[in-house]
């Protein structure tokens, strides 16, 4: 029975019964989420049900801790807090034994030979780390990533949830837990398996269901539903997917997604594709291209680096193109080691000012300061690409906090055709994303100042002036619809994202500089 899968038939990775995202596959960046995000979220809405329902439903509490199952499936949440602390023993150890070691640390070096903290080390962590000074003589750890993964690293409890998609609203991922639901299927499978590009290519060409039934256990009770997500005839293809013109063609899937496309070679930017829902027009699976040559992720952020759609479009993807991490520091995870552990192949490190040659051109490492609320978190990059001649900036969420940087970078690399840049200029506090791994919580003033933002209008206009660009493009708003369960953002007309934004593009056709704040879809050649 060789059947081809729906176009509208929605997967979600999911790790604990969480939704995965790129900080919870390293071993201990994924210990720390589960001990103080997860089961700190869990435990309280097993005990405050209808507080959380509350908070859900306020606009000012959007993207917080709480759980949005409309307080219900309290029964469930509790048997994941149990099974979680049943499967995850070791993490939960491997957290414990990090912290009380990172403390001792804290209070007992204090510019003395670190050599005899060696012995104090913990059991899982010895052969792991290295102890180590700044200059100021501040002390921290150097962990070897491979080991950990080596040790600590299990993928059993990785798997995919699939089901139909009717809308774009879909819960938070960051704060609810993904309990089992009667309109999906839940297939226990590694995140590597060759099965899921299997499963995905099957939209272009079929595969034996009854097959892939039997092999992944699919239970009786779910069978049905899942024969119900295939066809025995293929959608109706795009048929200009494949790009055949001299020109440079530029296709906007949604907030920093970006398609390049040349006759010869086809790249794609921090890949967050939608699925057909009706409503406002978009970009879905079926407008990428047969082959992409290369795709680029400027950083590891859950609205950048998207497993959802990473994965389900393995199959086609030649090569993966990430930034280089600081080695060894636990906010600042490899990305390259984390898409390796999740099944990609051909991943290329890019560093700053090295490129990749290409067909007719080049792609570039471009400095990327800011948007990480001042920590050392060096696996984030923005990418020059050159095709043609023609030259794209796609800076993503780059903030703009030394306006020198550009007066130094636009002398190296000349001027930019096309200038794609990030203005979500009020981001998260610091603690929103990495309070799991910081010993002490931050003073709330200093949590609150250092925040996950891009360039406001002065920042990005004065990278527009010194970059001499022809056409300026806001993007990586989070403003489309489907984006909501990843951002939680809601904008009006007076959000100062919006009108920061506005100022921007006014600026810009002011100059006789092509502007817009990207929205939806776009289609349009260079």
């Amino acid at each position: 029975m060789k059947m081809y899968l729906k176009d509208n038939v929605k997967m979600e990775p999911l790790i604990w019964g969480w939704y995965a995202w790129s900080h919870i596959i390293p071993p201990l960046n994924a210990a720390c989420n589960l001990a103080e995000r997860y089961m700190k979220i869990m435990e309280s809405y097993a005990k405050f049900p209808k507080i959380h329902m509350q908070a859900v439903e306020n606009p000012d509490l959007m993207g917080g801790p709480f759980i949005d199952l409309e307080g219900e499936y309290v029964g469930e949440v509790k048997a994941l807090i149990h099974k979680t602390q049943e499967d995850c023993v070791d993490l939960f150890q491997l957290h414990s034994a990090f912290k009380e070691f990172e403390k001792t640390l804290h209070r007992e070096a204090l510019g003395n030979t670190l050599e005899t903290f060696y012995q104090k080390l913990p059991a899982q962590l010895r052969g792991m780390v290295e102890l180590v000074y700044d200059t100021s003589n501040h002390p921290s750890m150097r962990f070897v990533e491979e080991f950990l993964y080596k040790k600590h690293y299990r993928d059993n409890n990785q798997g995919i949830s699939l089901s139909f998609i009717h809308e774009d609203y879909r819960s938070f991922i960051m704060s609810t837990p993904r309990v089992k639901m009667e309109e999906e299927v839940y297939i226990n499978i590694p995140f590597s398996h060759e099965a899921i590009d299997q499963l995905f290519n099957s939209r272009f060409e079929p595969i034996d269901v009854r097959k892939f039934i039997s092999d992944f256990d699919i239970p009786e009770s779910k069978q049905s539903l899942f024969l119900s997500f295939f066809s025995e005839n293929p959608s109706q293809q795009v048929t200009d997917r494949n790009y055949r013109g001299s020109d440079i063609r530029v296709r906007f899937f949604g907030h920093a997604c970006i398609l390049l496309q040349t006759k010869e070679v086809s790249i794609l930017t921090d890949p967050i594709i939608s699925y057909p829902v009706e409503g406002e027009p978009r970009y879905t699976f079926k407008d990428l291209p047969d082959v992409i040559d290369y795709v680029l992720l400027t950083h590891s952020h859950q609205d950048h680096v998207l497993f959802e759609t990473l994965l389900q479009l393995r199959h086609k993807i030649k090569t993966i193109v990430v930034p280089k991490n600081r080695k060894g520091a636990l906010e600042d995870p490899s990305l390259k080691l984390i898409l390796q552990h999740v099944g990609f192949k051909n991943i290329i490190e890019l560093e700053e000012f090295n490129s990749i040659e290409i067909q007719s051109g080049k792609i570039i490492g471009f400095p990327f300061f800011g948007e990480h609320s001042d920590l050392n978190i060096q696996s984030k990059i923005a990418h020059c690409v050159i095709l043609n001649g023609k030259k794209f900036l796609l800076a993503a969420d780059s903030n703009n906090i030394d306006p020198f940087l550009y007066d130094h970078l636009f002398e190296y690399f000349g001027k930019i055709d096309v200038l794609f840049l990030g203005m979500e200029c009020d981001g998260a506090p610091l603690s929103w994303l990495y309070a799991p791994y910081m010993p002490t919580p931050l003073n709330k003033a200093y949590d609150d100042e250092r925040t996950l933002s891009g360039s406001n209008f002065e920042k990005a206009w004065s990278i527009v002036e010194k970059a001499q660009c022809k056409e300026a493009y806001v993007y990586a708003m989070g403003m489309e619809p489907w984006l909501h369960y990843i951002m939680a953002l809601q904008y009006t007309p007076q959000s100062i994202q919006i009108t920061e934004s506005n100022k921007f593009v006014d600026a810009c056709k002011r100059k006789g500089i092509v502007s817009e704040r990207l929205f939806m879809k776009k289609e349009w050649v260079v």
